[in-house]
């Protein structure tokens, strides 16, 4: 006879058979969910897993986005990423707003086109003074000569005929003698060593100047034929008696006869005719023996303005 214990082990056995089929078909169900949720996440074990909680990224795309490109002190997201183009195409610079004042180097023009400075000390002369030591290039002698205000003019810009000789000026004359007499008062025996030339003349010292000293240096000193203003009659060259080693020479205004003239020709019609200084004026170095008679009431007025003639006369 069995006992009570052997009867319940006995009972059990189907039980235990049946718990542990069913154990294994759920382990099989289970197993089968498994794979195919994995399946169906590229078989990534941590992309399943975050599949079976909601996201960040889900709740942004349930909750609507916030404008925040109004918010002080942020900046705004961007709606969708750029593509690869436009990542690599540079921004396009922001319009810069227009300085104040202009650059030091680049100040603003007056309505003239000049700077204020400038409008405030504007030039003496509108057009720079040029240089009135170059003869122009292929200047031919002219029919007739240059005269401006009853005023003959010969220098390197304004050229005398070849055919002009009107000889020593009888009026130029007149006012020498009277300044050299009243120059004798002084006890100054004035002299005018050379005053009219014509044009072979000219040449032919033009020419032996070149010679001895090159055509550069000589035209500093002598005047080419057709351009000299002993010329016209109305050049005198200046001296005095018992001093010969000062004529043609600059030593003469240093001279008692040279300061005398200097202070008196105006008086009588003569000016100074290349002063000090005045070279790319005139078109000659200084010649404190040199003086042009102009008449009494130009030469004076020259005199007292301290110019040459060619800025009284406007023509340089």
């Amino acid at each position: 006879m069995q006992s009570r214990y052997s009867m319940n082990q006995k009972n059990k056995k189907p039980f235990l058979k049946w718990i542990l089929i069913s154990l294994g078909i759920v382990v099989v169900l289970a197993g089968g969910v498994s794979a195919y949720w994995m399946s169906l996440h590229n078989w990534d074990i941590e992309e399943s897993l975050e599949a079976l909680s909601p996201s960040e990224a889900a709740v942004e795309t349930v909750e609507p986005k916030e404008d925040v490109s109004s918010q002080e002190g942020e900046a705004p997201m961007p709606e969708e990423p750029q593509s690869p183009i436009e990542s690599e195409k540079p921004a396009e610079p922001e319009s810069a707003e227009k300085p104040e004042t202009p650059p030091a180097e680049d100040p603003p023009a007056s309505e003239e086109g000049k700077a204020p400075e400038q409008e405030e000390t504007p030039p003496a002369k509108e057009q720079p003074v040029k240089d009135a030591t170059i003869y122009q290039d292929n200047l031919k002698l002219p029919a007739q000569p240059t005269i401006i205000n009853n005023v003959v003019i010969a220098n390197k810009q304004h050229p005398l005929p070849q055919s002009y000789a009107p000889g020593e000026s009888k009026e130029a004359r007149a006012a020498f003698e009277a300044m050299r007499a009243e120059a004798l008062k002084a006890k100054i025996d004035l002299t005018a060593f050379s005053t009219y030339r014509d044009f072979a003349r000219q040449k032919v010292l033009y020419d032996g100047y070149v010679a001895k000293d090159g055509q550069q240096a000589a035209d500093r000193y002598s005047a080419r034929p057709g351009y000299s203003e002993h010329q016209t009659g109305l050049a005198f060259d200046i001296g005095e008696t018992g001093q010969e080693q000062h004529w043609a020479s600059a030593t003469f205004g240093d001279t008692k006869g040279g300061k005398w003239l200097m202070d008196n020709a105006h008086r009588y019609g003569f000016i100074l005719r290349y002063p000090e200084g005045a070279e790319k004026i005139t078109g000659y170095m200084h010649e404190s023996w040199h003086y042009r008679y102009v008449g009494k009431e130009m030469a004076a007025d020259v005199y007292a303005k301290g110019v040459t003639l060619e800025e009284y006369l406007g023509i340089y």
